[in-house]
């Protein structure tokens, strides 16, 4: 942000402050558009970082902290471009004014830039050498990497550097907000005491005085900034719990029976008085859902898979020859939210670069009376295994079945949430998995 027009501090005047008598030559179009958009970014960025304290634990503070994180690599960059074109392109000449209040302002300028750059770098190496590997998405769209050499630290000098720029990032922000009262400070001063018309070298045509339009512009849309920054997410906890809910409602989660205990003993299917001749109908899915649902903080969350290929061979007159087997392809997860969904495929959750697809398998399946079934068998995922019984429901007919079911499993079996996420104060060990399948048999 270009403060070389405005002295920080002035010394004492022997007569009255003259109306400007050297017209004020302004920054050339680019400068001034990188000045204001960058000011207004930081001002929403500082009023989202406060925000941010109040935010409980769950998806409205992650949500929050990925919109701080694109905010600040958008501030870096423009900073980045700014001081690039200052480089190229030399400011105006400087107002008439006092030696030393050219050096100050000088000095201020320069450390500025130094608090645009340094303000944001500071974050991006506290994401880069977090414990948590969240990747980060600008504004929900555009994947952004770490700092360059930073991952591959070990995880001494990895928390070393994560200690030492989150202190130096909060004490920028502090010198930032100082910084910003002195500048607006010496607008203020030079706009209406020295009436020098210094604002004009940043709004072209300004004039000094209360009345120039352009100063009460410049400030409705700082204040905007600020109140758009602090309320960005307002009402949004409310309106994203009652989305999940929807979402959770709208998955086919049926009401069953208690599930069985995986180790417990399962009743034997009543044998038939005689053997069928042939094989029971190996099914071919139509359609369906594979979805699930859990809490974040006591807000719901559902999701599912997109890519997922169930082999099923069942007859209710031949259980003890029937079988289900799932192949779901870890990869297709979503939640319908572009942050949550990029975290979820990295090591402390699925771990789809090791282990992209998750298997069950049955061995055996048993009635639990009229059209519902219980199937008992290994889920493998995330390269662990442990039985779960899955109880459906089937309804067969002229060659079309339609079942559903669902289940709940523990997800801290499996592994699925490492370190911090491992705890279940946040995010319960139970997840609900519900199904629902349109298939036919071959003719």
């Amino acid at each position: 942000m270009d403060i070389s027009h405005a002295n920080f501090v002035t010394g004492p005047r022997s007569d009255p402050a003259p109306a400007v008598s050297v017209r004020a030559v302004s920054y050339s179009a680019v400068a001034i558009a990188l000045h204001w958009i960058i000011a207004l970014c930081i001002l929403g960025q500082i009023a989202l970082g406060w925000r941010l304290h109040d935010i409980a634990p769950g998806p409205d503070r992650f949500v929050a902290f990925q919109l701080h994180k694109s905010i600040g690599i958008t501030i870096l960059l423009l900073s980045v471009a700014r001081l690039a074109w200052r480089l190229v392109h030399p400011a105006p000449p400087e107002m008439p004014m006092p030696r030393w209040q050219h050096v100050t302002s000088r000095l201020v300028h320069w450390g500025l830039y130094g608090i645009m750059i340094g303000l944001p770098l500071t974050g991006w190496i506290m994401v880069s050498t977090s414990k948590l590997p969240i990747p980060t998405r600008l504004y929900g769209m555009v994947p952004w990497p770490a700092v360059p050499g930073f991952t591959g630290l070990s995880p001494a000098t990895k928390a070393a550097w994560n200690g030492a720029s989150n202190t130096g990032h909060t004490l920028l922000v502090f010198v930032t907000v100082a910084m910003l009262a002195l500048h607006l400070g010496a607008v203020a001063k030079h706009q209406f005491v020295d009436r020098d018309g210094v604002l004009a070298r940043m709004a072209p045509g300004a004039k000094s005085g209360w009345k120039e339009p352009r100063l009460w512009i410049a400030a409705g849309l700082a204040l905007a900034a600020i109140l758009i920054g602090h309320n960005i997410l307002g009402g949004s906890s409310a309106g994203r719990h009652e989305h999940e809910q929807a979402r959770a409602a709208a998955a086919p989660v049926v009401a069953v029976a208690p599930v069985a205990a995986a180790d417990a003993p399962v009743a034997a299917a009543t044998p038939a008085q005689q053997e069928p001749k042939a094989l029971p109908p190996h099914w071919r899915m139509q359609d369906g859902t594979l979805h699930f649902a859990t809490t974040w903080s006591g807000a719901a969350i559902a999701g599912g898979f997109s890519r997922w290929s169930p082999e099923i061979i069942f007859s209710p007159d031949d259980l003890a020859r029937s079988s289900l087997a799932v192949r779901i392809d870890v990869t297709s997860v979503s939640t319908g939210d572009s942050q949550r969904d990029a975290a979820l495929p990295t090591a402390d959750w699925f771990d789809t670069a090791t282990h992209p697809s998750a298997i069950f398998r049955s061995r055996n399946i048993r009635s639990a009376g009229g059209d519902s079934y219980v199937a008992v068998g290994t889920l493998d995922l995330r390269g662990v295994r442990h039985s779960v019984s899955v109880p459906f429901s089937v309804k067969i007919a002229n060659g079309s079945a339609t079942a559903q079911g669902g289940f709940t499993i523990d997800r801290t079996l499996f592994g699925v949430g490492q370190g911090e996420w491992s705890a279940t104060d946040q995010i319960p060990a139970g997840v609900r998995v519900s199904f629902a399948i349109r298939a036919n048999a071959p003719r």
